[in-house]
């Protein structure tokens, strides 16, 4: 069984989505055999250029005849925001599978809407949370769930970046609802959720507050400045159905912040701490011992944890990024042969972009939002 890919999209995520289909097989092994059938990309000669030096067969500057291609059984949909939804909608129609970055949509009803759509068509969905398949992440919740740092009480979530920290930066597409949707909170909020209700289950309530740093922006033609309409920074204070308590914090005007996506989980026998820039490492503390020999220990990800051994068999020499993608991609390949549900499905995702939804509704009346 060999399955044709087509991919909307040559930025940094849809070279991530390439470079994954490319080597999921070569190192996982046990998934099915792809074709790299179809690129999509405007203008024309981009997308043939991108073809040609991803791998492509073909290429197009019209994602409708990609969607609809008969040789095309997964659409990796890479775009900006504000196609993902009607791009999504149309691979279905046309009974394709779909992978699709996040978030989800503009607004929480396009995430809904998609997620009805999936349901209804029977074909399998990905949404791009690709930081959960950290073997690091994944040893985390093993932990979790063996009681190894007790009863879980309190966690603290942060994820900062400084690509928008300063404020000469020209104005972009990622400044407007109508093109962006949300800002920090679904360009990297979302990430957060997904960790922190993967090691905690769902959240049952937040209050929250949110701020656009800088409100307005050069425009890119030298006519002036554009507002920014989204938030830089936003805090939530969390209830997790589980009785945990915590909070999340996250800016994309962080200045030094490349990719601190971490967090801090406290346990009635210890704690555990990680970080997405130090990505292969994680934090252990557990309160047993003499006093004077406890401290936190470092855990090295090595072939002991997961899917690790597959890439490299030596600890300690780390995975990467895009290993995390071919991960992802391997895991869409797998759910589709066997007919099971990869995580997280538009369906679970929707449950992702409730929080941050949530989040932004709560900073906006200043009332505690409950989640359902």
């Amino acid at each position: 069984m060999t399955l044709g890919i087509g991919l909307i999209g040559t930025g940094f995520m849809g070279k991530a989505h390439a470079l994954a289909w490319r080597n999921a097989r070569a190192v996982l092994g046990t998934v099915p055999e792809v074709r790299l059938e179809l690129l999509c990309d405007t203008p024309a000669d981009k997308a043939t250029g991108f073809a040609s030096q991803f791998g492509f067969a073909r290429s197009t500057d019209d994602w409708r005849a990609l969607v609809t291609d008969p040789q095309v059984d997964i659409v990796s949909i890479t775009t900006p925001n504000r196609f993902h939804k009607e791009m999504a909608l149309a691979a279905l129609a046309a009974g394709k599978h779909v992978w699709c970055e996040k978030p989800m949509g503009l607004t929480l009803a396009d995430g809904e809407a998609m997620a009805a759509a999936a349901a209804a068509s029977g074909k399998t969905t990905m949404v791009g949370y690709n930081y959960i398949r950290n073997p690091a992440f994944r040893h985390a919740q093993k932990l979790v769930e063996a009681g190894r740092i007790g009863r879980l009480v309190h966690v603290r979530g942060i994820v900062d970046e400084d690509y928008q920290a300063d404020p000469d930066l020209a104005w972009t597409w990622r400044a407007r609802l109508e093109e962006a949707g949300l800002g920090t909170l679904g360009d990297l909020g979302c990430h957060l959720v997904s960790m922190l209700t993967g090691l905690c289950g769902p959240i049952e309530s937040l209050v929250a507050d949110m701020q656009t740093v800088h409100t307005t922006r050069p425009l890119p033609d030298g006519s002036g400045r554009g507002a920014v309409e989204n938030e830089d920074t936003a805090t939530a204070l969390l209830r997790f159905a589980s009785g945990v308590h915590g909070s999340l914090s996250t800016s994309r005007s962080a200045w030094g912040r490349k990719n601190r996506l971490g967090f801090e989980l406290h346990g009635t026998k210890g704690m555990l701490v990680f970080d997405q820039e130090r990505m292969n490492e994680l934090q252990l503390y557990v309160n047993e011992g003499p006093k004077a020999e406890q401290g936190f220990r470092t855990i090295l990800s090595g072939p002991e944890h997961g899917v690790y051994g597959a890439f490299c068999p030596a600890p300690g020499h780390q995975v990467g990024f895009n290993d995390l993608k071919v991960i992802e991609a391997a895991e869409l390949l797998t759910a589709i042969t066997t007919g099971t549900r990869p995580h997280p499905d538009f369906a679970a995702a929707l449950e992702f972009e409730k929080v941050i939804h949530g989040i932004a509704e709560s900073a906006r009346t200043g009332q505690r939002v409950v989640l359902g």
